[in-house]
């Protein structure tokens, strides 16, 4: 690797180039950007979904009002007690769909994203990375969206032998319409557009400060200390609005019980009711999945990338 920094740093332009007019010119190439992108984040995905379900759980306790929250340990207990051990897989199969076509999207995009950035603007700093990474995310769950409304609803779902995602959908179409699958897209848009910028940017940029200022060159080490930055910075930004996002997937039109009118005004319920904090519920389990589903995904996909012949990120 210290060959490839080399080489950067002495023709980076035309390096740059021939990288832009390769990854345009090659099916494969594109092919295995998004490939290798959907299936880390699947894998990430299947590892962590216990504490996404926890999270679900957390984000939803005394909605609308103050007062002593259970912790992750409690809603742990209580969950495997009442209703078994698999409760905690609620979800996972419209959670793995999801991240295989959301993963690829989001991570595949990214760097297309910053190559068409340097070409407008001659430029990939750090508000390109951004851009770039806000983009990616916010175009990957618009087309997922409903995916992740039944992932969520089956997670609050304490009978799964009742129900599926399959008999989700069809009483969700039947009930609701098919608007209700794209409840709370917009702070899902939102969460995701600054979830993929603080992640990938973070990432990208502690990469290379770690490349230029210490002895780390592409391998595990940098890997794992560039993605869990990631990962803490990516918890701390988004996790309000992952609150937002899911109690507005949750709210179910038919039975009369809406509460929130958007994602401006369930932030602004939640804050008046529940406190500053409220808009916190399920941080911790955020970050306890948040944090190592940033690490697998990275550290899988820089692996998968180097399997497929990809430059590292």
């Amino acid at each position: 690797m210290p060959e490839n920094s080399s080489s950067n740093n002495s023709t980076p332009s035309g390096l740059q180039n021939d990288e832009k007019q390769n990854w345009a010119a090659s099916p494969s190439t594109v092919f295995n950007h998004f490939a290798t992108s959907g299936l880390s984040v699947a894998v990430a995905t299947g590892v962590t979904h216990p504490l996404d379900v926890l999270k679900v759980r957390l984000q939803m306790q005394l909605v609308g009002q103050k007062g002593p929250l259970s912790g992750m340990g409690k809603i742990f207990i209580s969950a495997v007690k009442n209703e078994g051990p698999k409760s905690l897989y609620q979800g996972l199969t419209p959670a793995l769909t999801r991240s295989v076509v959301y993963g690829g999207l989001r991570l595949g995009l990214y760097e297309p994203s910053k190559h068409a950035c340097d070409l407008a603007f001659g430029s990939s700093n750090v508000l390109v990375k951004i851009a770039s990474g806000m983009f990616a995310g916010a175009i990957a769950t618009a087309l997922t969206n409903p995916m992740e409304v039944l992932k969520v609803r089956l997670q609050m779902n304490p009978d799964m032998r009742k129900s599926g995602p399959v008999s989700e959908f069809r009483r969700t179409l039947s009930e609701e319409g098919i608007k209700a699958l794209w409840k709370g897209v917009g702070p899902a848009m939102a969460r995701a557009a600054v979830l993929t910028a603080s992640q990938l940017a973070t990432y990208d940029e502690t990469k290379q400060i770690l490349v230029r200022w210490t002895s780390l060159e592409e391998g595990f080490p940098l890997h794992l200390i560039s993605s869990t930055a990631a990962g803490i910075l990516s918890t701390l930004v988004t996790a309000p609005i992952d609150m937002v996002k899911t109690r507005l997937m949750l709210q179910r039109e038919a039975t009369g019980t809406r509460i929130y009118k958007g994602g401006f005004h369930c932030a602004y319920q939640v804050l008046l009711s529940e406190g500053p904090m409220g808009l916190y519920k399920g941080g911790f389990a955020i970050f306890a999945r948040l944090g190592p589903q940033t690490t697998i995904t990275f550290i899988l996909c820089e692996e998968l990338r180097k399997l497929a012949g990809l430059k590292a990120i």
